[in-house]
């Protein structure tokens, strides 16, 4: 990750269980302005139970009858796809990044030299889990869905602990609702979690439909945007209704760009492009009427105006007034001493 805010299309399970798809998913994140793409790396014996029930999203974009396991199954992909993928992301320029759910797949992610990982919302308070992760000492992206504040800091100070350290860390502010309504997103919670966990990145996973608020995340500092990526929404599969299509994704960029162009560096002061507006814009002190040389400044002959020239700016005015004139002034004509 760069200092430049990092862009993330997350195409997660979107590829549906082929590598054809994930491929042009690939080419179209990249053609859009993604700094990174995201999938989502588990084996499904070791993810869930044969039993698990599907989240309510899940069951409504999903296969009748179909539980959780069987769900996964249908969109795992094997080891091979995922050097394929990797390799794929090279040619297009874009980082290949994956949340692995379980400690074979962060082996799996490790082995193909992956260089960030991300821990998705679900393995927060997975312990076995994140010590295993944390003594890689990779670039890490935690999700916090689901989590409360001393969640979070459990969580850090377990990845700590094992060995990576806050300044490798990038916290995403993240509700797990696919879609996230509006009154739920609480984005201030990304203010807090940087005020909350010092030296620690903050960012923002987005499940809200639309981009305004991952604009506003920008706008609110932070340093990773995530936001699920596809092709077409109405495509069959958990995540794609829920997710932002090419050209939206592609405006979602520019406009979080432009906002990342806007914040600036912080420090107040006049611009380059409005510098020349300064002797324009600006008043100066003049003549009000005709003043002879060596008549007395009064507030009657001494008027604030603009003018073409640059002069004596009225924040001097008590300064001036009871001065002598050295010379002869005509009306508007600007004060200079």
């Amino acid at each position: 990750m760069t200092s430049k805010l990092f862009i993330v299309a997350e195409i997660g399970v979107n590829h549906n269980g082929s590598v054809s798809l994930a491929k042009k998913l690939i080419e179209s994140a990249a053609e859009a302005g993604a700094d990174a793409v995201k999938f989502q790396t588990f084996v499904t014996a070791e993810l869930a139970v044969c039993r698990a029930n599907k989240a309510e999203y899940q069951k409504a974009a999903g296969s009748a009858g179909e539980n959780q396991y069987d769900m996964l199954k249908r969109l795992e992909l094997p080891f091979a796809a995922h050097v394929e993928l990797f390799d794929y992301c090279k040619t297009r320029g874009v980082e290949f990044i994956s949340a692995p759910f379980d400690l074979e797949s962060i082996n799996m992610l490790v082995s193909l030299g992956v260089e960030i990982l991300k821990i998705p919302s679900s393995e927060i308070t997975n312990l076995p889990y994140l010590r295993r992760i944390g003594s890689l000492n990779k670039r890490l992206i935690l999700s916090t869905g689901m989590a409360d504040i001393r969640e979070v800091g459990n969580a850090l100070a377990v990845l700590n602990d094992a060995g990576t350290m806050h300044e490798r860390i990038t916290v995403l502010h993240c509700n797990t609702a696919y879609p996230t309504p509006m009154e739920d997103v609480n984005l201030r919670a990304m203010v807090t979690l940087r005020e909350a966990f010092a030296g620690i990145r903050v960012g923002y996973s987005d499940h809200t439909l639309g981009c305004e608020v991952p604009v506003a995340a920008a706008a609110l500092g932070a340093a990773v945007i995530e936001k699920h990526f596809t092709l077409d929404k109405d495509m069959e599969g958990p995540d794609h209704s829920a997710s932002m299509e090419p050209a939206a994704f592609s405006q979602m960029v520019h406009m979080v760009r432009n906002i990342e162009t806007a914040l600036g560096d912080g420090r107040k002061k006049p611009s380059p492009s409005e510098l020349k507006n300064i002797p324009i814009a600006r008043k100066s002190i003049v003549a009000a009427e005709k003043i002879a040389a060596g008549d007395v400044f009064t507030e009657k002959n001494l008027a604030v105006k603009r003018t073409n020239d640059e002069g004596i700016s009225p924040m001097r005015w008590d300064e001036i007034i009871g001065m002598p004139a050295g010379r002869e002034f005509k009306k508007d004509e600007v004060i200079l001493v």
